[in-house]
């Protein structure tokens, strides 16, 4: 209906949702495990996941509206969200989509354009972005920290010092993310996001190998029915225990982020069946393949290393250190592409602004040629690109100098989008276009979903800042250790 040829099915959905939902988020489950205890560990993985389900079904009715079946499409998240909630009619063929998100006051038609939801929606979806790529630089330079660590106590054994200091590789992980993102858009990087996928089932599967043979030479399960302990020996304090707490819950949300990519998979299929029907058994097979791994990682995870587990569990194995510098290293390549995946609809959106506001400036519109060695035709870029885009990703490399930890910023990542993107705008937007009736039974059970998820939103935030702000007390800016 659009001239565009489809042809996506249920399977190759799925792939996309599985891909979506693991990364490198799955490494905090069994800390998270931790905080949480035997007993409610396992009931927020199961509990997050089915949220993320149900929510997921909402919102692939939302790809067309105001018809499920018949509606026009919506070809992004922000598109749906201002057709379904734009006090305007909106088409989303127009030239203008889901880039006018980006907030500006200058131009008084993309003022205009939707409600208060929309700029909201806005300024969560790229904050969490923004922040998702500080997080994967991080945790990038931590897995580079561990490869050296590892080999480091293989060779000197198992009691030498191998204390490692990580400024260096933040710095080198920034200056390859300068020359990928060079690249033109997000279609080019395809290559990068599928090498990517396959490293992040590698360093899954190796994690939940090593946790299974600790577990079973342990000869025991760790841990216990509550988590960790206040007080006493190995215990900690009760502030530090509700910070953690809390922030595990981010770190279990943050685990399960996947609405902000829904709509864009579902683009991919084709019809019939009509695509919300094959999204919804497409989100059924991925999400259920997630929990039920993550069920396993966090719960193995827990019994190997009880309250002691580590905030990313690699950092726990030093043997075999092949396998575990295996692991290391996928997770170091699936972050190179991951980091792409997620600034360049930032790059987009931003670099679209600016040529539509300056459009006779050469320094955003004059294409430059460069020729490379083995290479067909020319690289072309603009001075803009080269600048801004550079700059963008320095940006964010000194802010990963500056919050050298890793759980505390997958906590805050995970609470800032499971209330408004995984929840809010799915359940809000079903219930326009649904025509639900207020005051219903439906309506009432859908709110109060929403008010749920806006506590553990909270709770989760309260919990991470806290944590952010008693480790910057104990950390030394621009010295990352591991």
């Amino acid at each position: 209906d659009d001239g565009r040829v489809r042809t996506g099915t249920v399977w190759t959905a799925t792939t996309h949702a599985i891909t979506a939902v693991i990364g490198s988020g799955v490494l905090a489950l069994p800390w998270s495990v931790a905080q949480m205890g035997w007993v409610l560990g396992p009931i927020a993985l199961v509990g997050c996941a089915y949220i993320t389900y149900f929510t997921a079904c909402l919102l692939s009715d939302c790809y067309r509206s105001p018809d499920p079946v018949h509606g026009k499409r919506n070809y992004t998240y922000m598109d749906a969200v201002r057709s379904c909630l734009g006090n305007n009619k909106y088409n989303p063929q127009t030239n203008f989509s889901w880039h006018h998100a980006c907030l500006s006051s200058d131009n008084h038609d993309h003022a205009h354009a939707g409600p208060r939801e929309v700029v909201v929606c806005g300024i969560t979806q790229y904050t969490i972005l923004c922040g998702a790529v500080v997080g994967y630089t991080i945790t990038a330079a931590t897995g580079i920290m561990s490869v050296v660590r590892s080999n480091c106590r293989h060779y000197k054994g198992h009691g030498a010092d191998c204390s490692q200091e990580g400024t260096m590789y933040l710095v080198m992980f920034g200056v390859v993310e300068v020359v990928l993102s060079q690249l033109p858009s997000l279609e080019k990087v395809t290559f990068v996001s599928i090498v990517a996928a396959v490293m992040s089932f590698t360093y899954s599967f190796v994690a939940l190998f090593l946790s299974a043979a600790k577990f079973a030479s342990n000869h025991r399960a760790d841990g216990t029915i509550f988590g960790s302990h206040i007080g006493g020996p190995g215990g900690v304090s009760a502030a530090t225990r509700t910070w953690s707490f809390l922030q595990a819950l981010g770190n279990i949300a943050f685990a399960y982020t996947y609405a902000m990519l829904l709509i864009e998979i579902q683009d991919t299929v084709k019809a019939p069946p009509s695509e919300n029907v094959t999204m919804k058994r497409a989100s059924l097979y991925g999400i259920g393949v997630t929990t039920a791994f993550y069920v396993s990682l966090g719960c193995v995870g827990y019994a190997a290393f009880g309250n002691a587990a580590p905030g990313n569990i690699l950092t726990g194995f030093d043997e075999p250190f092949w396998l575990v510098d295996l692991a290391n290293i996928a997770v170091v390549v699936h972050l190179v592409g991951a980091y792409q995946v997620y600034v360049q609809p930032v790059f987009a959106c931003y670099e679209k602004k600016l040529r539509a506001r300056y459009p006779d400036a050469a320094f955003f519109h004059r294409e430059l040629a460069l020729r490379l060695p083995g290479r067909r035709g020319a690289l072309r870029f603009t001075m803009a690109k080269l600048v801004l885009r550079t700059a963008f990703v320095v940006a964010t490399t000194v802010v990963s100098l500056m919050l050298p930890f890793f759980n505390a910023i997958l906590g805050l990542l995970g609470a800032a989008a499971f209330f408004p993107l995984t929840v809010y705008f799915p359940v809000t937007m079903y219930i326009t276009q649904a025509k639900v009736p207020r005051g219903s039974g439906k309506w009432v059970a859908l709110q109060a979903l929403n008010v749920g998820a806006l506590v553990v939103s909270l709770l989760a935030a309260v919990g991470s800042v806290a944590d952010i702000v008693q480790r910057l007390r104990h950390v030394t800016m621009f010295k990352t250790q591991l």
